[in-house]
């Protein structure tokens, strides 16, 4: 690829769409000149739901991104996600003449061969992701061209769409008038842009937590080997508040992203909050039974997420050596340790790393997806090309940081969580409603 070629990743979420414009740099790296995110429209859980709106904001998130960058976009990289993704292991063979050395040509026979197995007629081959390759036996080859032996085989990690999906997101990246260089499962450009460089020799569980889904990736030697999606996202926990305090969706977001925890442990004990429902009733609930409320979810995705990989790989703590969280979702303050307490293996928040440019605005876990299209396209078979490691330090430390400045206040001091003054708690009590929230935890403790 020529240096100062434009790159755009446009990353089609359930609950946002963001347009990342990179650069490449004269060393090879990448540096980011544009990004737009906007609230996503038409779309639930990876798939259209309605064309017309579903163009309308790939639109806007576009255009937010070329007036940053200054740079007209025509072509993008796009990501999937959801349900209608499928990912199935195949293996290659090919037999190589005696006294000849391997040859590109023989690398891609292989790759066809496994290539060749069959599958649903409505679904669309997305990524055939080489892993490592064997000649005559000898396993742990990462490139086999140049070698000498008889036999060669691979094991190809195979990703395919439902073609009515597909042609759904391609027709509404086309009406607002762009090319698709390509589609890139979204857990896939989430560990490209993620994964350190001591984890490419690892296996290491990548958890995207995203709005309408929750993408899984298990990264073997750099190699994506295997992928799922489970049907729930950070949307749900907003649902769950909206259910449980009776307050509209966007309250529910704010009252989860400024208040809640995935762990009633780490809430904070002095703190009261005044809900206003949707009728005009006030309650009170601490952020204590706040983040009762939100750890179900969160527990049910991880739940969901070891279920799945013990079942297909192994246990979880005997398949890989550590996980790493991206996606908005992520950013709830206690998801960290309550991975670590459910996958019981070293967990840390995963964020764009080996770029340039806009760091400070696309450097946290919700850029992921976005960042890793633009680092997509330039490595091979699905790995992160090198130059993104050449000034890397090695981490002090892997402990997260906590993203979110938490909100203490002096004991029992009400803290407003809707625009509409609120009386003292004391006085507006809606028993029925706090009485309903207490029978739902107990349901769930």
């Amino acid at each position: 690829m020529k240096d100062n070629t434009i790159i755009v990743g446009l990353d089609i979420g359930t609950t946002k769409i963001t347009t990342v414009i990179g650069e490449v740099a004269s060393g090879g790296g990448i540096d980011i000149i544009g990004e737009g995110s906007v609230p996503s429209e038409g779309m639930k859980r990876g798939s259209v739901v309605n064309l017309e709106r579903a163009t309308h904001a790939i639109k806007q998130s576009v255009l937010a991104a070329e007036r940053v960058s200054g740079v007209k976009v025509s072509s993008v990289y796009v990501s999937v996600a959801g349900n209608h993704a499928k990912a199935i292991t195949s293996h290659g063979l090919a037999a190589i003449r005696r006294n000849q050395e391997i040859g590109q040509s023989d690398v891609d026979r292989a790759i066809e061969n496994a290539r060749a197995v069959p599958l649903d007629p409505n679904l669309e081959i997305i990524h055939t992701l080489p892993q490592e390759y064997v000649v005559d036996g000898q396993e742990g080859i990462k490139s086999a061209v140049g070698m000498h032996g008889v036999r060669l085989e691979v094991d190809v990690h195979i990703v395919a769409g439902t073609a009515g999906p597909l042609l759904n997101l391609r027709r509404c990246v086309q009406e607002a008038g762009l090319y698709v260089e390509g589609f890139v499962l979204h857990v896939l450009a989430s560990g490209l842009a993620t994964l350190e460089a001591q984890e490419q020799a690892q296996t290491v569980i990548v958890v995207d937590m995203g709005g309408g889904t929750t993408d899984i990736g298990v990264f073997k030697r750099g190699n994506l080997a295997h992928s799922a999606t489970i049907p729930f996202g950070g949307e749900h926990v907003t649902a769950d508040l909206a259910q449980i305090l009776k307050i509209p969706m966007e309250e529910a977001e704010n009252v989860k992203k400024r208040y809640g925890s995935a762990l009633p442990d780490l809430a904070d004990q002095d703190l009261t909050l005044e809900i206003t429902t949707a009728s005009g009733s006030t309650h009170a609930i601490s952020a204590f039974e706040l983040s009762r409320i939100i750890k179900p979810r969160i527990a049910e995705i991880f739940s969901m997420i070891r279920e799945e990989i013990d079942h297909t790989l192994g246990p979880a703590e005997m398949v890989a050596q550590s996980v790493v969280l991206t996606g908005g979702a992520s950013l709830l303050r206690g998801t960290v340790e309550l991975a670590r307490d459910r996958f019981r293996l070293p967990v840390r928040i995963g964020r764009p790393r080996g770029i340039g440019g806009l760091t400070d605005i696309v450097g946290g876990p919700e850029h992921a997806a976005s960042v890793g299209l633009v680092l997509y396209s330039l490595g091979e078979n699905g790995r992160v090309p090198p130059i993104v490691f050449k000034d890397q330090e090695p981490e002090k430390s892997s402990e997260p940081q906590d993203p979110i400045v938490r909100t203490s206040t002096s004991p029992k001091t009400p803290v407003k969580a809707s625009a509409t003054p609120a009386k003292p708690a004391s006085q507006n009590a809606d028993s029925g409603i706090m009485g309903r929230v207490r029978n739902w935890l107990k349901e769930w403790t």
